[in-house]
């Protein structure tokens, strides 16, 4: 592979959503699905839920904050679920989402924190602490 075909491919797979290296350090990632959030729920996990859409500015101001959280060893056990806002909306209205750019953080079946809208590093950060257990 030559050097153009290799930087075309490292910046298409950069642009992909979620793609993020499976390590032992790094928070898990999926794709909404209420089978595998009741799953989650049901073990006691942390959750972090991420509403996003691909045509909101807040939405991808939030994106890198989320991905440092989730890169740093001590979110190693969160689990973060995508929702699209426009394509699963039966999962927005199972969130009681009003809007994009609203992430809703639980420690298994409780909610702990929500925000909507917010792009400030530290309340993100306190939103994903919030799925500690006390």
């Amino acid at each position: 592979m030559d050097r153009r075909h290799f930087i075309a491919l490292a910046i298409a797979v950069s642009a992909l959503p979620w793609v993020s290296a499976s390590t032992a350090s790094a928070a898990e990632r999926e794709i909404f699905s209420t089978a595998s959030f009741e799953a989650a729920q049901q073990r006691g996990a942390r959750i972090l839920v991420d509403i996003s859409a691909t045509w909101c500015p807040t939405c991808k101001a939030q994106k890198p904050i989320v991905d440092k959280l989730a890169e740093q060893p001590s979110n190693k056990d969160l689990v973060i679920f995508a929702v699209d806002f426009d394509s699963q909306q039966s999962a927005v209205r199972q969130l009681r989402a009003q809007s994009q750019s609203t992430l809703i953080a639980f420690r298994g079946k409780t909610e702990t924190a929500r925000s909507v809208g917010d792009t400030d590093p530290a309340s993100i950060a306190a939103l994903v602490q919030s799925t500690l257990a006390k």
